[in-house]
């Protein structure tokens, strides 16, 4: 079924009318395009759980730190929107840049806390853009329910906890990471790397699970942190944002696995930035 396409928020308003109406239940999928595996898990998630799917497709210029890398970001909705046929999606939302942030737009959200470590500290202002684009995402699709892969897992944090304290009437589910047959988590800038840094991209999967092995056997972390960061730029990676074990519940920094944690990285391949986290039982 293909879906329709809708670029006006008044249009997307009355479109979801009678199912608001009706007391239906709705998913919403935010995506910036360039849809994948991972992404396509959300929608099966969402057409599981909700009586109505909407797929969001925006490359929010507000969590870009760098011009050029919004520059690059792949976008494909014609692409987009013949791999979500087969599901059955009831509309997806394509708004453009002044349809989401209109001449004089002044407003922010931002959480504080959670968005002070890892990417927050790398990005700087990158979360306060994930959470205003999001909020708008929530209220304009009138969602009951949205689908975050756990790949981000930073940021389903941080909209989980935006919408709890804004009192969004909205369940955030966290899904899976889904990963290629090597171990590599599937990603829109994947696309960006040329064939021959995709084959050494599987390190930093690999890496994090000799981490994640030694923590287990009892070894210390600072030193299975500094010994694959090593080992990461003699593969060829070019530098090592961070390595961080961190606590699964608020993201506080840890030193042993001595509460249910994920071990989080984010390292530099051929002038492309990729992200992992996996969690450490």
């Amino acid at each position: 079924m293909t879906a329709p396409i809708l670029r006006a928020l008044s249009d997307l308003r009355e479109f979801t009318r009678p199912f608001i109406r009706a007391g239906e239940t709705i998913g919403v999928v935010p995506t910036m395009g360039a849809l994948h595996d991972g992404h396509l898990s959300l929608v099966a998630a969402a057409k599981a759980r909700c009586d109505r799917v909407i797929v969001t497709i925006f490359v929010n210029p507000k969590q870009f730190n760098n011009p050029e890398d919004l520059k690059n970001y792949p976008r494909t909705e014609v692409e987009d929107a013949r791999k979500l046929e087969r599901f059955g999606v009831d509309a997806l939302w394509v708004p453009d840049g002044d349809q989401m942030y209109p001449e004089h737009f002044a407003t922010t959200v931002s959480v504080s806390g959670l968005t002070d470590v890892m990417e927050g500290a790398w990005r700087p202002g990158h979360f306060d853009g994930v959470a205003t684009v999001v909020t708008k995402l929530f209220t304009q699709t009138a969602a009951t329910d949205a689908f975050f892969g756990e790949k981000d897992y930073q940021q389903f944090m941080v909209v989980r906890r935006m919408a709890r304290d804004l009192d969004i009437p909205i369940t955030v589910h966290g899904c899976p990471t889904i990963r290629d047959i090597d171990g590599l988590a599937l990603s829109s800038r994947n696309l960006l790397l040329s064939d021959r840094a995709r084959t050494t991209a599987p390190v930093l999967f690999e890496e994090m699970e000799k981490i994640t092995d030694g923590l287990r056997a009892g070894r210390g972390f600072a030193d299975l942190q500094a010994q694959a960061a090593a080992r990461l730029e003699r593969a060829g990676f070019t530098g090592v944002d961070y390595l961080d074990l961190r606590a699964q519940d608020d993201l506080s920094a840890l030193t042993a696995p001595t509460r249910p944690a994920r071990l989080f990285a984010a390292a530099w391949l051929a002038g492309v930035r990729l992200i992992d986290n996996i969690a450490v039982d």
